[in-house]
């Protein structure tokens, strides 16, 4: 039987996985999605992943999946038991000795952000419109109000890894990302893990505006191997 493991990104919890998960459940996997210690200054990414690696336990044939910032954690936790497979969708691609907090600058993050902020007319403060804009509204409102505060801890920590770890590696790029635009992702990907991205219709919060899509991805991944 195969494993999934959901990765959630910055304050964010297992519920944003809920939809796939039901998917993933429904054609007879098992499926983990366990809850970052997002919230706790004394966490850093080594207790992130010490968090997925006790939920996992001693299950075997593993396919890890990562949003956003857990391509950070992901990583790690490939280091640590044997793994399958690693899909990051719509994720950070760490290099060796970098934060979070520089990943921005070093990618050139901030420019592309404000050229898809001028293409789409959105308010600074419509945090919607750049995560949830695809999602159904009653479902973008539940999220919102499921946010958890995010320490700052992880972000200020050099990623561990000398390279990134031996395991095969998918993305899953987004096209209609506002937060990780599409071309800038196209780039990141392609010199970070020397791969061409594969693509989907759909927003930073992929896996609540499409999560049958996105579990079909993941099935054709998984047949694969």
């Amino acid at each position: 039987m195969t494993t999934y493991v959901l990765i959630p990104g910055a304050g964010s919890d297992s519920w944003y996985w809920h939809l796939v998960t039901a998917e993933l459940r429904a054609r007879g996997h098992d499926v983990i999605a366990p809850d970052l210690p997002c919230d706790d200054d004394s966490a850093g990414f080594d207790q992130y992943a010490d968090t997925v690696v006790d939920a996992i336990g001693a299950r075997t044939g593993l396919v890890v999946v990562a949003q956003s910032l857990g391509g950070f954690t992901a990583a790690l936790v490939c280091e640590r038991v044997p793994v399958d497979l690693l899909v990051l969708v719509t994720a950070m691609i760490p290099a060796p000795g970098e934060t979070p907090g520089r990943w921005w600058a070093a990618t050139g993050w901030e420019q592309a952000r404000r050229e898809q902020d001028e293409r789409d007319g959105r308010a600074p403060d419509d945090d919607i419109a750049l995560f949830l804009h695809d999602v159904p509204p009653e479902l973008a409102a539940r999220a919102l109000a499921r946010r958890r505060a995010q320490s700052a801890t992880p972000f200020l920590e050099p990623w561990p890894l000398r390279a990134w770890p031996a395991v095969p590696t998918r993305f899953l790029l987004c096209r209609d990302d506002r937060f990780f635009p599409a071309e800038f992702m196209r780039r990141v990907v392609g010199e970070r893990l020397g791969i061409v991205p594969d693509e989907i219709d759909g927003g930073h919060g992929i896996a609540l505006s499409r999560p049958q899509e996105l579990a079909d991805r993941l099935e054709a991944y998984r047949a694969e191997l």
